[in-house]
């Protein structure tokens, strides 16, 4: 790795701590910039989750305030974070990626029009304060199960997905459900780092120049997100989470 590159990637790395923290999908920085740099396609996967992950935890530091009171919640549904980014790396590390890069373009855009239309959608399944307890339980752990399959099989736009997962089952304001998002994320980045280190072909110099940066990015990112309004917040997350699904899509037809 030459200076220039070094310097591509740690720009890079700024910019997706930032945006995962306000918004999810600074994978899709991080990402090309390593194809651009000429990583192989795996290596770069697998090297970008470790690279991002550290940024995570800088935003669960900053956004520690709107996670008061949420502590039995954390408890409960970390195992199911755990368990569903476990079956994401396994998937990724053993089956062709063909299928699911098709659908993830769907996916990010899906997440996006949920949270996008949430009022609406909750009048269709039920407020939050309306259903059960017990539907409520399954209806969170449900959506942390699948949000984390997803984040430990392919990391882009996991803040979206998670976000918009979260928001639709939890009576919560945004930004505590920000929080909730940022904390999940570094649990699964956490599985990332264990299962890539030991088994994917980590391109190591590349994640020694970005990871610091995420921390930085990260910790700027989360501190942006927690002075937002929640609408603007929302509009902000929404559309990115339209752009990144567009992008993946047309990635996906083109390749």
């Amino acid at each position: 790795m030459n200076g220039v590159e070094a310097v591509i990637l740690l720009v890079a790395g700024l910019g997706a701590g930032l945006v995962n923290a306000i918004a999810g999908g600074g994978s899709l920085i991080t990402f090309p910039s390593m194809l651009a740099i000429g990583m192989p396609p795996v290596a770069a996967n697998v090297s970008n989750a470790l690279s991002v992950a550290p940024g995570y935890a800088s935003s669960v530091v900053a956004s520690r305030a709107d996670l008061a009171g949420q502590r039995g919640r954390v408890l409960r549904v970390v195992p199911t974070a755990l368990l569903g980014a476990l079956c994401g790396c396994a998937l990724l590390l053993n089956t062709p990626r063909d299928v699911f890069d098709f659908v993830v373009p769907f996916l990010v855009i899906g997440a996006a029009l949920t949270l996008a239309f949430q009022g609406r959608l909750r009048a269709l399944v039920g407020h939050p304060r309306e259903v059960s307890a017990r539907r409520a339980t399954v209806m969170l752990h449900t959506a942390v199960f699948l949000c984390a399959l997803y984040g430990g099989y392919f990391n882009a736009a996991l803040g979206v997905l998670l976000v918009a997962g979260l928001a639709l089952v939890l009576d919560e304001r945004l930004p505590r459900v920000n929080a909730l998002k940022n904390l999940l994320s570094a649990v699964i980045g956490v599985v990332t780092i264990l299962i890539y280190s030991a088994f994917g072909p980590v391109n190591w110099a590349a994640v020694g120049v970005i990871a610091p940066a995420t921390i930085v990015g990260g910790f700027l990112g989360a501190r942006v997100a927690r002075r937002l309004p929640a609408p603007v917040l929302r509009a902000v997350i929404v559309a990115f989470g339209l752009t990144v699904g567009t992008y993946l899509l047309v990635r996906a037809l083109q390749g």
